[in-house]
C-alpha cells in the first residue's frame, strides 16, 4: 500500500495518539507527523490534504449514494461522509493494516434545494449547466473523521461546509465547449472550480476549497478536535 505523501510511513512506531501530543502545543498545528487514511480517490481531495500536510492513504470505498425520500441536502451529504468514513473504519478491522483515523468527504451542488449529482451522459451535464447559467447556487461539503476503539464508542466527528457560487450567463457555444474538455464527466453540477469552470464564476461566498472538494478550515477543526480529545 503506498503512501501519498511524503516522510513517515505507516511502519512507524508511534501512535496517532503519540503524534497528537508532540503537537498540540502549537498555536500553527503542524500536521506533518499526523497520518490517517483518505476513504476516496480523488485526486483533488488528495492534494488539498497534501497542502495541509497530512499524510495518508488512500482507501476505495464505495458507498450507496442513493438520496432518501425527503431527504434534505445538508443531511444527505453529512451522512455519505459520515458513511464513506465509517466504511473506511470497516475495512481496517478487517485487516492488520495501522488503525489510524479515517476521513471521508462528500460534495454535491445544490440549485433550488435540488441535488446535483455527476451528469450521467453529456445531455445531462448540459442540462445541468443550463440551470446554473446566470444563477447562484450552493456547494455543500462534509467532512467526517472517524477513530474507532475497541469495546468503546467510536470518535465521529463531521462538519458541512456550504459556499455559495454566481455563474455568469453561459452561451451554448461555452456549454459544449465546456463538455468537450472533459472536467464535467466525474463532478458534481458537472463543472469543476478548479479547472476551466472558473471562468464561469461571477463571485463565491464560502470556501473555494469546499467547492474543490474538501473544507481545509473545517478539516483542520476536525483535526484539532480529534487531537484535543486524544491528548487530554
Amino acid at each position: 500500500m503506498a503512501l501519498t505523501g511524503s516522510a513517515a510511513t505507516f511502519g512507524s512506531s508511534h501512535s496517532f495518539c503519540e503524534l497528537v501530543m508532540s503537537t498540540s502545543d502549537s498555536h500553527l498545528v503542524d500536521h506533518s507527523e499526523l497520518r490517517l487514511y483518505l476513504a476516496s480517490q480523488s485526486p483533488r481531495r488528495a492534494e488539498l490534504l497534501q497542502q495541509i500536510s497530512v499524510k495518508f492513504d488512500s482507501l476505495v470505498i464505495d458507498v450507496d449514494e442513493s438520496c432518501q425520500e425527503g431527504e434534505l441536502a445538508l443531511d444527505y451529504v453529512d451522512r455519505l461522509a459520515r458513511a464513506k468514513a465509517a466504511m473506511g473504519w470497516q475495512q481496517l478491522m478487517a485487516t492488520d493494516k495501522p488503525k489510524l483515523p479515517v476521513l471521508g468527504a462528500d460534495t454535491v451542488v445544490v440549485l433550488d434545494g435540488l441535488i446535483m449529482g455527476k451528469p450521467k451522459d453529456r445531455e445531462h451535464g448540459l442540462a445541468m449547466l443550463r440551470a446554473l447559467s446566470g444563477r447562484s447556487h450552493q456547494v455543500m461539503t462534509a467532512v467526517c473523521l472517524y477513530y474507532g476503539f475497541e469495546d468503546v464508542e467510536p470518535l465521529i466527528y463531521s462538519e458541512v461546509s456550504v459556499t455559495d457560487v454566481a455563474f455568469k450567463h453561459l452561451s451554448e457555444s461555452e456549454l459544449n465547449a465546456y463538455w468537450l474538455t472533459g472536467e464535467s464527466i466525474d463532478k458534481a453540477g458537472a463543472y469543476g472550480i478548479q479547472g476551466r469552470a472558473a471562468v464561469f464564476v461571477e463571485r463565491i461566498e464560502g470556501s473555494y476549497s469546499s467547492v474543490v472538494g474538501l473544507p481545509l478550515f473545517e478539516t483542520e477543526q476536525l483535526l484539532a478536535r480529534m487531537e484535543q480529545h486524544l491528548s487530554a
